[in-house]
C-alpha cells in the first residue's frame, strides 16, 4: 500500500517563527511514521489579499491554483498557523479564502472535502493558540466542509517551548505531535481502506 501523501504548511513567513519550529517537527514525525511528506513554504505562493474586483478582472491567481492542486492531490493536510489577536492570521486566512476561489478540477469539494485536515499552533500564551485552532476549524468545517480531526496540537508557552535547535523541551509537546500524526495517518488509512464484503 503507498504511503498516505500529507501536505504541510506553516501559516507564518516570519525568520524564527515558534510556528515554523512546530511545522518542521509536524514534518519530520509524519516522515518518521512512513508518510510521503510535502512540506511547502508559502513564501513561494506568493498572494495579493483577496479581491472580488480582481478575481473578475484577472481570474484566481497561479499560485492559488497550484495550491489548489496541492490540496487536492493529498490525503492529509496538516496547516500549523500562529494566532493573531484571538484570530485567525491574514496569510493563513488569505490562502484559505484564495484557493477556494478555484472552480475547475472539483472545486471546493476536491480541496477541502476530499483531504483530511489536521491543526496545530504555538503561541507564547498560556492557551497556545487554541482560540484560533477553534476559529480555523469553524472556518474549515461550516465554510468549507472540510473534516478536521479532533485532537490539535496547542504549544502554549513557546517561548520557552523550543531549545536552541528547535527541539521541544517538554516531552510533552512531542508526544502531542506524535497523537496528532499518529490520529491523522490512523484516520487516512480508515478513510482509504477498502470495504469488506459482507
Amino acid at each position: 500500500m503507498p504511503s498516505p501523501r500529507v501536505l504541510v504548511f506553516p501559516g507564518s513567513n516570519r525568520t524564527g517563527s515558534f510556528n515554523r519550529m512546530l511545522e518542521a517537527l509536524v514534518v519530520r514525525e509524519l516522515r518518521a511514521q512512513g508518510a510521503d511528506v510535502v512540506d511547502i513554504d508559502l513564501r513561494d505562493y506568493a498572494l495579493p489579499l483577496y479581491d472580488g474586483d480582481l478575481e473578475a478582472a484577472h481570474g484566481v491567481p497561479e499560485p492559488a491554483q497550484r495550491l489548489h492542486a496541492l490540496f487536492r492531490e493529498s490525503a492529509g493536510i496538516f496547516i500549523v498557523t500562529p494566532e493573531y489577536n484571538a484570530g485567525i492570521p491574514p496569510l493563513t486566512k488569505n490562502t484559505i479564502d484564495w484557493i477556494s476561489r478555484v472552480r475547475d478540477h472539483g472545486g471546493i469539494p476536491a480541496a477541502f472535502g476530499a483531504p483530511l485536515f489536521a491543526l496545530g499552533a504555538a503561541s507564547p500564551g498560556g492557551l497556545g493558540g487554541y482560540r484560533c485552532l477553534m476559529a480555523m476549524r469553524q472556518s474549515l468545517e461550516l465554510g468549507l466542509g472540510a473534516t478536521v480531526l479532533p485532537t490539535m496540537v496547542s504549544i502554549s508557552r513557546a517561548t520557552d517551548a523550543f531549545d536552541a535547535a528547535g527541539e521541544f523541551t517538554s516531552p510533552s509537546n512531542a508526544q502531542a505531535v506524535a497523537r496528532a500524526v499518529d490520529g491523522l495517518l490512523a484516520a487516512i488509512g480508515t478513510r482509504n481502506a477498502p470495504a469488506v464484503a459482507g
